[in-house]
């Protein structure tokens, strides 16, 4: 078959084929029909994607490589950061900036066993445990509603001389309080990091500044599971315009090396086999020399492939869900008496991940739900709903150690109880918006 042909003639050729393939097999070619299941999110691609994944496979460099460099460095230009680090998940990505705040290299301002991290109970579990497992301690804050971020006027209250970071997300795409919450840090010379797993794209004013969510505090990070707002499949990234931190998160994602070559390369600084570490031999292969106590929580380049084709599509995704959001607030604003409709944070943008609802006390969330789901439509959860009643807490709770709650966590046991998210992926059009309002308000009986 390839004959006579160069090695890149016989990959257009290959690549051609892929595309023809993705038409002819992975395409969507039915339109929605009303009562077909809409999911509150699914991956939206084409033949560039596959195209990419295939490239990379042909080269069979499996590990970090061409595609990986690339995409570090158009995510870091999307963000607005100098640094970026592809890692394997966004759980990773969030074990990684933790970490990287534990660092020897930030000498007293590192993060040591009992120091504490502001943060609410209200969120996904993965932002939380890395510090859970080191031996720090969470410090819970409430949230508010309709914005479903962290209710700052607990800060100060929650601050101790153990205070270390603040560490949150922000609440599928709608940003917390940055203003207060960066001023908060820097007036106490805290680190912090912005779980930005759910809000790629986001955008907050800052000092009369628009910025991308992420790059406002020291270490932002994303995930590119499948339902977020672009992905690889697994995925996650960590991002800083600290070089300090850069070289931690590095470190610690490369298994706690000291070295800094790529993988497959040897040597680029010259003195390889020079110096002094610790107490190992001089000239101890500088390769081997581990200078944190790191994991390898590296991607492969094919999934970086399928990363840099999703990157070009970003902001194309962003502003369908910006869209989506829209039309949905416009259709669900008729039962604003049951009702309790989601608010952007003052001075932000979101890019939002899901449209979250809360009931008001005399609708039964329960019900609707059922109805929604037994409709075809999908819901969710605000994810743990009350992180400290889960049952991974339950012999934290039975101690009371491990953890502290500032006030109470009243609106958090509010959201557990009477809310509940659908989607606005970039997937859905206009029928299947309107088909999912419409539902809603069957739920609840208006009209």
């Amino acid at each position: 078959m390839f004959e006579n042909k160069t090695e890149q003639q016989a990959r257009e050729e290959i690549l051609s084929m892929v595309e023809e393939y993705y038409h002819a097999f992975h395409e969507k070619k039915a339109e929605y029909k009303e009562g077909d299941r809409i999911s509150y999110a699914a991956r939206i691609y084409d033949e560039d994607e596959m195209r990419h994944l295939v490239d990379s496979s042909l080269e069979f460099w499996l590990t970090s490589g061409r595609y990986t460099d690339q995409f570090e460095k158009e995510l870091a230009e999307f963000i607005g950061v100098r640094f970026c680090s592809l890692v394997n998940s966004g759980s990773s990505a969030n074990l990684l900036a933790f970490m990287a705040l534990t660092s020897p290299l930030l000498g007293e301002r590192r993060v040591k066993r009992g120091d504490e991290i502001i943060t609410v109970a209200a969120g996904f579990p993965t932002t939380v445990t890395p510090y859970l497992q080191y031996g720090a301690v969470p410090v819970f804050l409430d949230l508010t509603i309709p914005q479903y971020n962290i209710d700052t006027n607990r800060l100060e209250e929650a601050l101790t001389e153990k205070t270390k970071a603040v560490m949150l997300a922000h609440t599928l795409g709608n940003p917390f309080d940055l203003k207060t919450v960066r001023e908060f840090c820097d007036k106490h010379g805290l680190w912090l990091i912005e779980d930005n797993c759910d809000a790629l794209g986001s955008e907050y004013c800052i000092d009369g500044v628009w910025k991308k969510t992420g790059s406002i505090g020291d270490i932002g990070t994303s995930s590119f599971y499948p339902p977020h707002h672009m992905t690889m499949g697994e995925g996650g990234a960590v991002y800083t315009d600290n070089p300090l931190l850069h070289k931690a998160i590095r470190s610690l994602r490369d298994w706690g090396r000291d070295c800094v070559c790529p993988s497959g390369q040897d040597n680029l600084c010259g003195h390889r086999f020079e110096k002094q570490y610790g107490e190992l031999p001089l000239g101890y292969d500088h390769k081997y020399v581990y200078s944190h106590f790191g994991y390898n929580l590296k991607a492969s380049d094919l999934q970086a492939a399928i990363g840099c084709a999703q990157l070009k599509k970003l902001s194309g995704f962003v502003e369908r869900r910006r869209q989506n959001f829209a039309r949905l607030y416009e259709k669900l604003s008729v039962a604003e008496d049951k009702l309790i409709l989601p608010q952007a944070c003052e001075d932000s943008n979101p890019s939002w991940f899901g449209f979250l609802i809360t009931c008001k006390d005399d609708v039964d969330k329960n019900h609707v739900v059922q109805y929604l789901e037994s409709h075809g439509v999908q819901t969710r959860m605000l994810f743990a709903g009350n992180l400290v009643k889960q049952p991974c807490f339950d012999e934290m709770r039975a101690t009371g150690e491990g953890y502290r709650v500032v006030g109470t966590l009243e609106q958090t046991d509010r959201i557990m109880e009477k809310s509940f998210w659908i989607g606005v992926y970039p997937g859905m059009n206009d029928a299947m918006l309107d088909y999912m309002a419409k539902t809603l308000l069957e739920a609840i009986e208006i009209g």
